[in-house]
């Protein structure tokens, strides 16, 4: 279902892109420029970027042991490195999604740009060690760039433990993931005090919770912010099948939804990545083509949430 809003929606969203406002100071033709670098954030403190665009892969790569099902995956994360994508994100919770991810990886030919995050998700203190072996086998990575504990499930004994393996050089940076807004308190007494370098939260066009004190908060004390559910999990397509796109997403270069929900999570100065998920290979274009648009500012930032919400 969601797959063919998202469809009707690249239809409709090509007949709107010539419109475009009297008050744009851009011509779109030069905001489509496929010349252009592919857009990146600093990772805070460091001299490392990534792009804005990442690749999720929660219920998106997992599949059971099928050549087809399989083979379609590899050609999803293929697109996205043709297109200049970097962080890919995974979980051990997600099912098949870690292995699947693996083999797609070992099908490329190229991985360096690839920036490899995963998590540490058990009750059990004693699980972990087991757990970080596993993703490091399945994903064929050493060392992993990122590893959070997710969901802050065991923080008290994860995170140290991280942290070690990060003074090991077994790991690059360490990190705090939640999708649940029940545990956003939680979260924000845990950016205040611990030495994290990632936290992962839900941000999105409808979903704006996160804006108000998590992500400034991260911002304030160096910390890269990842989004996840930038499509508030594609319900937003389904909301929004059959609309036309506004006339300022021309204004922007948007061609599709997925570029203007996506434009408006990245343009957030708190916001290093977000890391939408798909299976498809015509949708992953979609969120790519977002690399190439220039960052709208505070202002435009608004009005894109306000051309939906209001």
């Amino acid at each position: 279902m969601i797959n063919h809003h998202r469809r009707r929606l690249l239809r409709n969203s090509f007949a709107t892109l010539a419109t475009i406002s009297a008050g744009c100071a851009i011509p779109a033709r030069d905001l489509l420029a496929s010349t252009s670098p592919v857009l990146r954030k600093p990772i805070p403190g460091t001299d490392e970027s990534v792009p804005v665009i990442g690749m999720g892969t929660w219920i998106t790569f997992d599949v059971p042991a099928q050549a087809n099902l399989r083979a379609r995956r590899a050609s999803v994360l293929q697109r996205f490195v043709e297109m200049g994508g970097g962080m890919i994100d995974s979980s051990p919770m997600y099912g098949y999604a870690e292995e699947v991810l693996g083999e797609s990886i070992a099908t490329l030919k190229k991985t360096d740009t690839l920036f490899n995050a995963s998590k540490i998700w058990t009750p059990f203190a004693g699980n972990a060690n087991a757990q970080m072996a596993d993703t490091e086998k399945q994903w064929g990575v050493k060392p992993m760039d990122l590893m959070y504990v997710h969901n802050l499930v065991k923080w008290q004994d994860h995170l140290p433990k991280l942290q070690q393996w990060k003074d090991e050089g077994r790991i690059r940076y360490i990190g705090l993931s939640t999708s649940h807004g029940r545990r956003h308190a939680e979260m924000e007494s845990l950016i205040k005090s611990e030495p994290i370098d990632f936290v992962q939260l839900t941000l999105n066009i409808e979903d704006t919770e996160t804006e108000e004190r998590l992500i400034p908060l991260a911002q304030d004390k160096g910390i890269a912010v990842v989004v996840n559910r930038p499509f508030q999990r594609g319900t937003l397509f389904s909301k929004y099948a059959g609309n036309p796109l506004p006339g300022l997403a021309g204004d922007l270069g948007c061609r599709n939804w997925a570029q203007y929900f996506l434009l408006y999570v990245v343009s957030h100065p708190g916001v290093t990545c977000a890391i939408p998920a798909t299976s498809q290979v015509a949708h992953m274009q979609e969120n790519m083509g977002t690399l190439k648009l220039p960052l709208p500012d505070f202002k435009t930032r608004a009005l894109i949430r306000k051309s939906v919400t209001a």
